[in-house]
């Protein structure tokens, strides 16, 4: 009897330090988001002195923002309905299949969900995300299927001087396989690093799916740092914690362009691959797009497979490296020596939808062959995380 009640007193009183802990550290007692059958989703926040409550996130109707890059679609935001208990809440209208962001705003104060643990990082901005499924957004999740491996490695870099964080996915049985493998090289844009693709694009969770579905070969998908006076992420390098910026030094002045055959080395000198050109891809989305098409030019004969997500075709003033020079001899040089696939996507109202055309009309005035996307939408990751999913089956 006794050794009962001890065991009773003692369960109850872990189950109070428990309940003490999340309230120690701000949990709240209540469920947000909840996506209902309907794909409605509910929202609640309890902040009973609050004045006013508001929500914004990517499921609302855009509207136009200032941002470094010009004006843009941006997420719209709504208020919020307080009940007597100080929960304050919002229900969705019926949403689509879609990875979705979103913040609340107290009285001014944008901040996260405390009750939604699911982050993603977009340069210095911190959102919550959930998943509406179906349909493309199934891609997305993490499902029951065989995985692939995701390896954050360090490689040397003498074209840069420095040793470099990388990001590296790795197919579902490359382990246990003795098999050679393409390799896809995935491209982040401005204020990215190795980070951004594997977090905001959900490059594994689309891979594995396309890999078990049979809509895409296994292969390797090598994702590195476009910042080149960075040698990691911010918080993940030698310069330690500090506030990322959407464009640092050097990031589009050729110097990444001319140092990616260091990348390229220690893939194939450290991995299983097929090492030639038609076993190899690159791709990337705003700058990363920008350094794809300068990328594949200027190695002309390395790449049979080039994807240019939204790029950041655009002059710029400290485009004065060497990369730059040449343009149309060696686009021309490119187009000779053949390629399977050169792929172009972009959104209707992205702002770089013009400069995009100037480029098409460009190699339509080369007759350089090209396949062109043209989707919904602007200069988004929901439009990148599709395109990764569209040109991904195109390969190898």
């Amino acid at each position: 009897m006794k050794k009962q009640f001890l065991t009773a007193f003692f369960l109850f009183s872990f189950s109070l330090l428990g309940f003490s802990q999340e309230a120690l550290f701000g949990g709240q007692q209540i469920i947000s988001p909840e996506v209902h059958e309907n794909n409605t989703v509910t929202f609640r926040l309890l902040a009973p002195n609050a004045e006013k409550v508001e929500i914004t996130g990517d499921f609302l109707p855009t509207v136009k923002m200032k941002t470094p890059m010009g004006e843009m679609d941006g997420p719209g935001k709504v208020e919020m309905t307080k009940n007597e208990q100080g929960v304050w809440s919002y229900i969705s209208e019926v949403l689509n299949p879609e990875l979705y962001n979103y913040s609340f705003i107290i009285d001014g104060f944008k901040t996260t969900d405390p009750n939604n643990p699911f982050l993603i990082r977009d340069v210095a901005s911190s959102t919550n995300i959930f998943i509406i499924g179906g349909g493309h957004a199934d891609l997305f999740k993490t499902n029951d299927i065989p995985h692939g491996t995701v390896a954050r490695r360090w490689y040397d870099s003498p074209g840069l001087g420095m040793d470099r964080r990388i990001t590296i996915y790795t197919p579902p049985g490359y382990e246990k396989s003795s098999e050679k493998y393409p390799v896809l090289y995935l491209l982040h844009g401005a204020g990215g690093d190795e980070e951004a693709w594997i977090s905001l694009g959900r490059t594994a969770q689309i891979m594995d799916n396309l890999i078990a579905q049979g809509k895409a070969k296994p292969m390797i998908v090598v994702m590195p740092n476009g910042n080149v006076i960075q040698d990691g992420a911010p918080g993940e390098g030698s310069m330690g914690f500090y506030k990322p910026q959407f464009m640092v030094p050097k990031t589009m002045d050729g110097t990444y362009e001319s140092s990616f055959e260091d990348i390229i080395k220690f893939v194939e000198n450290n991995y299983r691959v097929k090492a030639d050109k038609r076993h190899r891809a690159i791709a990337g989305l705003s700058m990363g797009g920008f350094h794809t098409i300068h990328i594949s030019r200027y190695y002309p004969n390395t790449f049979d497979y080039i994807g240019a997500f939204s790029a950041a075709i655009m002059p710029r003033e400290d485009a004065t490296g060497k990369v730059y020079g040449n343009f149309d001899e060696t686009l021309q040089k490119q187009m000779e020596n053949g390629y399977k696939l050169y792929w172009i996507a972009i959104g209707k109202t992205d702002f770089l939808y013009d400069a995009n055309q100037e480029y098409l009309a460009k190699l339509d005035s080369m007759n350089m062959p090209y396949e062109y996307v043209e989707s919904e939408g602007g200069h988004t990751w929901r439009n990148w995380r599709v395109y990764l999913s569209q040109f991904a089956p195109r390969l190898f």
